[in-house]
């Protein structure tokens, strides 16, 4: 018999006038709740003309959606925002049983449970002590053995918080240590393959980068129908005739807001798509939402000052869509390569692209 999920009502305060673009959000932060394995028990919208200082919200809305969540019996609260650590403390006094977390929180946890290697592992565990460290106004048991678990619980004294904020400043600092030598690491690594002609993979999470990677290299790569699944770099050879061959990358996948300090721990892992000659910018050819995520990407793109780089839009899954779709995308984006991996459709494409910037690599090497 299956234990029944946790429930969890998620928060979705709309600022009005606001910049932000909100379409799809909901539908976003539903599908990265469940990939943590919890079920969405309803949704609170909320226009708001101003951020409420000491909740986000209105102190009347907020004490009502404690309420709602005691009503639905969830066990979370999920706001669709970045909380400040005080207004996660103050959202928590209300209800010292609720488990309160926000969207980047969120992303954090989904991270830590898909880390597999000693270097993601690493980079997701700062992250996640980071955005911990600022929050840490509730009871924190053992963090001496153990540094599991989600959401926050209240609870503890002064004293307590003192001992847990010590604790994680030391594994902070052995951390930042740590990523200091796998940085070194990579950058041994990656000035080994300068003499070969790079070309990565990014995208948004989910899009079948990985999949496009196994359909190409013909070599084994994970492939799951998650959001994250891959978080460590993968590089596998790609030949492209009279048998020379390229490096081809798949990295971590982007997500809107994107916790600051995970991009900064993922930094070394970012760096392949920094140091590529090519990017293929992976979309999904049935997103609902595809210029915010194009928006998304070019955002992160810059922000690891990889936005310079030679790119090249590709939209996967067009076995999915029809044929206006599909013109519809061809006239919006005349270069994009139409492909689908699971179909193994048009791939070729994708291989004469990279052939023929390699070639024009090659020629600028010898002709400087």
């Amino acid at each position: 018999m299956n234990k029944a999920k946790d429930k969890a009502l998620v928060v979705a305060p709309r600022i009005w006038r606001s910049s932000k673009n909100y379409n799809n959000s909901i539908e976003e932060i539903s599908l990265l709740i469940t990939t943590l394995g919890l079920d969405v028990a309803g949704v609170v919208e909320q226009k708001i003309n101003k951020i409420n200082p000491a909740y986000f919200i209105g102190t009347g809305k907020a004490k009502q959606i404690i309420e709602q969540a005691k009503i639905l019996n969830a066990q979370y609260i999920i706001f669709d925002e970045d909380l400040s650590p005080v207004q996660t403390k103050n959202f928590q006094q209300l209800n010292k049983q609720l488990k309160i977390l926000d969207r980047p929180g969120v992303i954090l946890e989904i991270f830590f449970r898909n880390a597999k290697s000693k270097e993601s592992k690493t980079q997701v565990e700062l992250a996640r002590l980071q955005y911990q460290l600022p929050r840490l106004t509730r009871l924190w048991t053992h963090l001496e053995r153990q540094m599991g678990g989600f959401g926050t619980r209240a609870g503890a004294g002064e004293t307590q918080i003192e001992v847990d904020r010590r604790i994680i400043r030391k594994k902070i600092s052995l951390l930042k240590k740590k990523l200091k030598n796998i940085d070194s690491e990579r950058r041994v690594q990656s000035k080994k393959r300068k003499s070969f002609f790079r070309a990565s993979f990014v995208g948004y999470t989910n899009v079948g980068k990985s999949s496009l990677m196994k359909s190409l290299t013909k070599s084994d790569v994970l492939i799951k129908d998650q959001l994250f699944a891959t978080l460590d770099t993968t590089v596998r050879r790609l030949f492209v005739g009279n048998n020379n061959h390229v490096l081809l990358s798949d990295t971590v996948g982007f997500i809107r807001n994107l916790p600051d300090n995970l991009i900064a721990s993922f930094k070394s892992t970012l760096q392949e798509v920094v140091d590529s000659n090519l990017l293929l910018v992976v979309l999904d050819a049935n997103s609902k939402d595809l210029f915010n995520e194009i928006e998304t990407i070019q955002s992160v793109l810059k922000e690891i000052k990889a936005n310079e780089v030679d790119t090249q839009y590709v939209f996967n899954k067009v076995d999915l869509v029809d044929g206006d779709r599909i013109s519809y995308l061809k006239q919006s984006f005349p270069e994009a390569i139409m492909v689908s991996a699971t179909r193994a459709l048009q791939l070729s494409s994708i291989i004469e692209l990279i052939s023929t910037k390699h070639k024009n690599w090659i020629s600028a090497l010898k002709n400087p």
